[in-house]
């Protein structure tokens, strides 16, 4: 049976309490996670930002975007790593149109 791979993006937020070490360690973390699991197509730090609405009390988070490219049970694993991530405020994976 041939590997079926598909096009996804995920936006997610690191705490700024993290700190700079902190921040690069977790973007790092992640990226290592997704090139274990299938292809890495951009990673754009997006850098300091203020949020729409307050998440655990604080105004401004790390946005961090990554396009990829695996295999359809990957972006669940992905996300459960991410909910019990200290640090990650929030995360959101999408399927990119084919």
């Amino acid at each position: 049976m041939a590997k079926v791979s598909e096009n996804y993006e995920v936006m997610y937020i690191i705490d700024l309490d993290k700190g700079e070490e902190g921040i690069a360690a977790l973007v790092e973390k992640f990226k290592a996670l997704v090139e274990a699991n299938g292809t890495l197509n951009n990673l754009e730090e997006m850098g300091k930002r203020k949020l729409a609405y307050l998440v655990n009390d604080k105004p401004e988070g790390y946005y961090v975007l990554m396009q990829f490219t695996s295999a359809p049970a990957f972006p669940a694993e992905l996300d459960r790593v991410m909910r019990i991530t200290d640090g990650v405020m929030r995360s959101l994976i999408t399927t990119v149109g084919k």
